[in-house]
């Protein structure tokens, strides 16, 4: 059964993937001019700072089929992580989940906003992250899966890093976007360039502008803080009633602290002083890989290339 639902999972958002970057590839070879009447307005400025035409977002039997991926998706995670009232789980399930709530998070704002470029580099990273529990299976079976705690521990954990790591593919695109339209404003070598790079500025031109980027990004980052918060403080409760212990100060605990920090500290700034630009996108960028490091980087190291079970 969990075979049939790995071929299902990859099958519909590689495909959907493909069908996604094949569209784009024929939209960006078609020349703009040809559906311009030579005598018509110029076209709407877009995120990019040029006159291609935004996306629409996704098509409707498009959105359905990313429903059933999703769906597939979870019931295999369930099925795989909590087999028989116990607890299978590493950094190929960490990435596994993460990317399906990223995919789940995608599919909600593509009913607001159209968001074709971040659909282009979301369904290729949920396809790949969704296999890659069939090459690393070896992980430890906990023992306390069942305590409710735990489990709602567990929970939160998840739908939090599912949100930063959208936030972080927001992040990318918009540090992309600002990079281009510095170039548009350059000299008329810069221009050219920027205007003629193929497909990669058809694949800015399809994303929402700059503003609506960046509020879709803090709303993320303010929701994922939110959870982060609630993940320290369950993890502690859940510490204490497993181990009469508060906080353990491990790798994972030191790395998860350094990340609240670091997005507390990013939206105090922007709470205070409006900060923005590309320092600020850094500093996401940043905070998201010291979150990764703090369960998805420590467990690859002591699962893949140590060779040791963690907890």
């Amino acid at each position: 059964m969990d075979i049939v639902l790995y071929a299902l999972t990859a099958l519909l958002y590689g495909g959907l993937a493909v069908a996604g970057w094949r569209s784009h590839r024929h939209a960006a070879a078609r020349p703009l001019l040809e559906s311009v009447p030579p005598l018509s307005p110029p076209l709407p400025v877009n995120a990019a700072g040029t006159g291609a035409s935004v996306a629409t977002g996704m098509s409707v039997p498009g959105r359905a089929l990313l429903c059933v991926a999703l769906l597939a998706h979870g019931v295999l995670l369930h099925t795989t992580i909590f087999p028989q009232n116990a607890m299978v789980f590493g950094f190929a399930f960490a990435l596994s989940a993460m990317f399906w709530l990223g995919a789940g998070i995608y599919w909600i704002e593509s009913f607001f906003f159209p968001l074709d470029g971040l659909r282009l580099l979301v369904l290729p990273l949920a396809c790949v992250a969704s296999l890659l529990p069939l090459a690393f299976g070896g992980v430890r079976v906990l023992p306390y899966a069942a305590a409710p705690m735990f489990k709602l521990h567990f929970l939160i954990a998840n739908i939090a890093y599912g949100l930063f790591a959208i936030a972080a593919l927001h992040a990318i695109l918009m540090l992309a976007v600002e990079r281009r339209l510095h170039a548009m404003r350059g000299g008329l070598a810069q221009r050219h360039a920027a205007a003629g790079n193929g497909w990669w500025s058809s694949w800015l031109d399809t994303l929402p502008p700059l503003l609506t980027l960046e509020k879709l990004l803090f709303r993320l980052i303010g929701a994922g803080f939110v959870l982060l918060t609630l993940t320290l403080v369950s993890g502690i409760l859940f510490s204490e009633q497993l181990i009469d212990r508060a906080l353990r100060l491990d790798h994972k605990t030191v790395f998860a602290i350094l990340s609240w920090v670091m997005f507390g500290a990013l939206l105090t700034a922007r709470k205070v002083s409006g900060w923005r630009g590309r320092a600020a996108l850094r500093w996401v960028l940043a905070s998201f890989v010291a979150l990764l490091l703090a369960y998805v980087g420590s467990r690859f190291v002591f699962e893949v290339l140590l060779h040791r079970p963690v907890v």
